[in-house]
């Protein structure tokens, strides 16, 4: 996807926000605030983003987002249940009502046989209402791999959001 049309795509998600009245917070990992930028790359994106939040490390999962150490040590940093934690820890500690959270194995290192290099998992989450988590595997290098997980997780919010027009 270029350049223009995630813009188009983050215009689109501001529209909705803004329509409702609805701020987004994201929490990111692998994507290292790629998502943030994308949707601050926005003129007055400051009316629907609240903040982002990039937590690379397990130990800025658990002191920004408040992912427990538990669920660290039981599921891994890539894991459906930490991207919960992370989507859910991005609305206790903002003043958004809508959050996104990725975290995931971008690659060229790092991968498991039980989760490869693209292993990306995504959490969609609203203070009054449902939690969505997936994972996907994406093919590509490094930077294949992040600008996926951005546009995933875009038209994922993006798809929630026109489902509750």
């Amino acid at each position: 996807m270029a350049r223009d049309a995630l813009k188009l795509l983050a215009r689109r998600i501001g529209a909705r926000l803004k329509k409702r009245s609805l701020k987004l917070a994201t929490a990111e990992s692998c994507t290292g605030g790629w998502i943030a930028q994308a949707v601050t790359s926005v003129s007055g994106s400051s009316g629907w983003f609240d903040r982002g939040f990039v937590t690379y490390s397990n130990e800025a999962k658990k002191e920004l987002l408040g992912v427990r150490e538990r669920t660290l040590s039981r599921h891994g940093a890539v894991s459906r249940e930490t991207a919960k934690e992370m989507a859910a820890g991005a609305l206790a500690r903002s003043r958004a009502q809508v959050s996104i959270a990725v975290t995931g194995v971008a690659g060229p290192r790092g991968g498991t046989p039980t989760k490869p290099v693209g292993t990306v998992c995504f959490a969609w989450s609203r203070k009054r209402g449902a939690m969505e988590s997936v994972t996907r595997r994406f093919r590509g290098g490094r930077e294949r791999v992040r600008r996926q997980s951005v546009v995933f997780a875009l038209k994922g919010l993006l798809e929630r959001l026109e489902e509750t027009e």
